[in-house]
């Protein structure tokens, strides 16, 4: 299992939603920053995402990282409400990537 400071190497998360529409798992490959035990993606189209609606409708996901997966808790940040966390996942995204735009979706693992 690698630990944190690895998975911030890692350039790709891939995050697995179950369709909220076809009950089938849906996986995608996208960029990720880590804080605190806890992983965040951007949403580029924010709640117009799919994956971002498939969120919403069954929080529960699946994670894998390099060698390393794990199931855990998906959320859309609240701007207001999530501000701390919102800025942080924006501003880490923007060192490691050169890109912090788009809605913070903020994954627990379990």
């Amino acid at each position: 299992m690698k630990n944190e400071n690895q998975s911030s190497r890692d350039t790709y998360l891939y995050l697995t939603t179950i369709g909220r529409i076809s009950g089938e798992p849906r996986e995608i490959e996208i960029w990720f920053v880590e804080s605190n035990g806890n992983f965040y993606i951007l949403a580029e189209h924010s709640h117009n995402a799919q994956w971002v609606k498939n969120i919403k409708q069954n929080p529960r996901v699946h994670v894998r990282i390099g060698d390393r997966e794990f199931d855990a808790t998906a959320r859309a940040l609240d701007e207001d409400r999530d501000r701390d966390d919102w800025l942080t996942a924006q501003n880490l995204a923007s060192e490691k990537y050169g890109w912090g735009d788009g809605l913070p979706v903020e994954i627990k693992p379990d």
